[in-house]
């Protein structure tokens, strides 16, 4: 039986629940799975905080507010892309919002086809960070193959050092420099040494 392709999940929080309704409708239209909520609060207790995707936000509600709600998020560590919706945002609320990384600042009314194309690049913004994010966890699971030799040995080799230049500074025969390099590059599923220090750059080596 063919699986079903998971769709992208958009939240989105307005304490107008007409607006709330409205802008639900045209979001599932375009085949995004919507989950509205009208107050910030409401948002932070969703049963899986872990759920990716985007989030649609007005600016202004009682209580905790839109941007206060960002840097919340922000806290985390694991934010989510925010297109932000404002009846009447002002220009420093908006450069405050893109500065702390939101997607997005558009005013209300707004169309529909500039609230589905804001969305739409907000959702691949938040998959390429979470393939970005697997990637980087992948490095470091196969980094931590290393032994402490080849870490040394990896650390040279990212500062530019040539094998004899590594061996004299560890005190080892140039043949086995060469040997720990190989070590490394399949343990670190790099087939050149270019790719090795893309890869290092990665970790912050």
């Amino acid at each position: 039986m063919e699986t079903m392709p998971e769709l992208d999940t958009v939240f989105l929080v307005d304490d107008d629940p007409s607006v709330c309704k409205s802008l639900t409708r045209v979001l599932r239209g375009e085949g995004w799975r919507v989950h509205s909520f009208t107050s910030a609060e409401a948002f932070l207790t969703r049963p899986d905080p872990r759920t990716r995707g985007c989030l649609v936000l007005d600016v202004t509600m009682p209580g905790l507010d839109g941007l206060e709600l960002q840097h919340r998020l922000m806290q985390t560590g694991h934010p989510l892309p925010i297109v932000f919706l404002s009846g009447h945002g002002d220009i420093p609320m908006t450069v405050q919002a893109i500065k702390a990384g939101a997607a997005d600042f558009l005013t209300k009314p707004v169309s529909a086809a500039t609230l589905v194309e804001a969305v739409r690049r907000a959702v691949a913004q938040d998959a390429s960070t979470c393939q970005a994010n697997a990637e980087a966890a992948a490095c470091e699971a196969r980094l931590a193959t290393l032994t402490a030799r080849e870490r040394e040995v990896l650390a040279a080799v990212v500062k530019g050092r040539l094998n004899k230049q590594i061996a004299n500074d560890l005190g080892i025969v140039e043949q086995t420099v060469k040997f720990h390099r190989a070590r490394i590059m399949e343990r670190m599923q790099t087939r050149t040494v270019a790719e090795l220090m893309h890869v290092a750059a990665k970790l912050g080596w």
